[in-house]
């Protein structure tokens, strides 16, 4: 798919972003949830994939926090990611994981902690086994962390914080 365009969102996309997350998960709740960590101004990098300048793909990437015994260190949520359905299996969501990652490692981030398929996400460097040791309401095999910087979780315990968006 060469003509993609992986791109970070504007105003102008809020409404196409919202229909994608719809459409991708079959209700409104992700796409409340983005709106919602807008709202709550959590949102650290929020980009698209568009083709024939049609939005076909969103992913989000938000302010978390790890509280451990000696203070609080920074973390990035992704979540959501949304492909349209006719779209899906072809690399775009990949593609907009990638750029986010590149952009958040440019940006200083050090650790992203992802909710998701236990097939999908180690391809990018997503853990398990790595985030054993932080205190999640997930299921393990679900809950993975990556390291942006290495070294990043070394010795780190804590309890993972979302924004109130989340509802957890």
């Amino acid at each position: 798919m060469s003509d993609l365009i992986i791109r970070v969102e504007t105003v102008r996309d809020y409404s196409m972003i919202r229909l994608v997350n719809e459409a991708a998960f079959g209700g409104a709740d992700e796409a409340a949830l983005v709106e919602s960590l807008r709202t709550e101004r959590a949102v650290l990098l929020s980009v698209v994939a568009e083709l024939d300048r049609k939005i076909v793909g969103h992913i989000l990437f938000s302010r978390i926090s790890i509280e451990t015994p000696t203070g609080v260190i920074a973390a990035v949520a992704l979540a959501p990611m949304a492909v349209l359905p006719r779209y899906q299996r072809r690399g775009i969501g990949g593609r907009m994981i990638q750029y986010g990652l590149d952009t958040l490692r440019s940006l200083g981030e050090r650790i992203v902690i992802v909710v998701g398929h236990p097939e999908y996400y180690p391809r990018f460097g997503f853990s398990a086994a790595q985030a054993g040791s932080l205190e999640s309401p997930f299921p393990p095999d679900t809950f993975m962390t990556l390291e942006l910087s290495p070294g990043a979780l070394d010795r780190v315990r804590g309890r993972v914080r979302y924004p109130h968006a989340f509802g957890l």
